[in-house]
């Protein structure tokens, strides 16, 4: 099957590129795919694509006395860079914007694979692994172009309906910007890979696919009257879901 533009999986994962197209090589040995070698890609396509889908990205650190913290994040893609945001007083973003190195990951699950074997049970997902070290984002004018982004890629269309931040929120947020150069994408597909003498027997196997499902909008209680949903909100839809 083709998928994630222009790479083509098959069986249990693997991704190999179209027809013509070259592997990318890993940009460092750091993400280098060690396991399961044949379900990664270092594309950037498969990559970028990955992080615009996935809403939440997870960012990994160690703090100034050693201890790890992995903490969950909305983010956004603006060409070569990773945005994260948080407030200033945060120990997150005041650890990231040091310098120190960082690692985000982000993760898409398209459907549970139940095989006949307790061990060989998996799942559909798409993933994305980014190292690297944080920038502070101290610029008004590209602060304010990737608190858009971020907006934007949670609702596309829903910037320019919204107060801009004040100076005081602008200084109240801190920014990180991590550059898409060492990355590496991981993806499953197919049916379960169960051993060969498991296939006889009578036990149910193959896929639950998942989505990601949107309900209908919401009002604030507080809005009022007659102020209807813009279409971007009544019409939202992520890729893939129903």
């Amino acid at each position: 099957m083709t998928d994630l533009r222009g790479t083509r999986t098959s069986g249990d994962g693997q991704v190999s590129p179209a027809a013509g197209a070259t592997p990318a090589p890993p940009s460092s040995d750091r993400v280098r795919l060690r396991r399961k070698r044949e379900r990664g890609s270092h594309d950037r396509e498969v990559i970028d694509a990955i992080l615009d889908e996935a809403l939440v990205a997870h960012l990994g650190f160690t703090d100034e006395h050693g201890q790890p913290f992995v903490i969950p994040t909305l983010h956004a893609r603006c060409g070569d860079v990773v945005y994260v945001h948080g407030s200033v007083a945060g120990r997150a973003l005041r650890v990231l914007t040091s310098g120190a190195p960082v690692c985000l990951t982000v993760s898409l699950i398209d459907g549970l694979v139940l095989a006949r074997s307790a061990m060989h049970h998996s799942a559909q997902y798409r993933s994305v692994m980014l190292l690297g070290k944080a920038r502070s984002v101290e610029d008004r004018v590209e602060k304010l172009a990737a608190f858009e982004a971020i907006v934007e890629h949670i609702v596309p269309g829903r910037w320019p309906d919204v107060r801009p931040p004040t100076e005081n929120e602008l200084k109240a947020t801190s920014l990180g910007a991590i550059p898409i150069e060492e990355a590496s994408a991981k993806i499953r597909t197919g049916p379960p890979v169960d051993d060969e003498q498991d296939y006889a027997l009578g036990t149910w196997a193959g896929v639950i696919p998942m989505q990601t499902r949107v309900g209908a909008p919401e009002p604030d209680p507080l809005l009022p009257s007659g102020v209807e949903p813009p279409s971007y909100v009544s019409r939202y839809r992520r890729p893939g879901s129903p």
